[in-house]
């Protein structure tokens, strides 16, 4: 991965892990273990999966930068598609609170997204790659 890719990256998931730090900590004094345990898997969720998604993302727009916008719509229709199936699989579950997760999947969605516009907007990308084969043009040879 560029290096601009894994500042994005990191400043998205480190929020998002602060953010999931706390949910646990409060489903964990209001729900008991099980709050804090499915606050803990909410949080890897969606640290896992928009970290693939931002990897997919920015490898497609350096390959195939005209399927950009549907490879993005795309793939967080996949992204809602396997947390339904998550959810489904593990909707009588007895390892977590069902509750705590949600809550905290909503939570850390949210800062994952706000942190990565933050990223995205401070990061200074070049939108145009400069020509890298070194041919300048020459100057004019007007002399006084």
């Amino acid at each position: 991965m560029p290096s601009n890719d894994v500042r994005i990256l990191l400043k998205a998931a480190v929020p998002t892990a602060a953010v999931g730090a706390i949910a646990a900590v409060v489903s964990g004094v209001v729900a008991g273990g099980e709050g804090a345990i499915g606050a803990v898997v909410a949080t890897v969720l969606t640290i896992l999966f928009m970290g693939i998604g931002l990897y997919v993302l920015q490898r497609t727009a350096k390959s195939l930068p005209h399927l950009f916008q549907m490879m993005g719509l795309m793939l967080y229709a996949a992204q809602i598609l396997l947390l339904f199936v998550f959810l489904s699989a593990f909707k009588n579950t007895t390892l977590f609170n069902p509750k705590a997760f949600a809550i905290t999947l909503i939570a850390t969605t949210l800062a994952w997204i706000a942190a990565q516009t933050r990223a995205h907007m401070k990061a200074k990308i070049l939108y145009v790659e400069p020509d890298s084969s070194g041919d300048k043009p020459e100057k004019s040879g007007h002399s006084s």
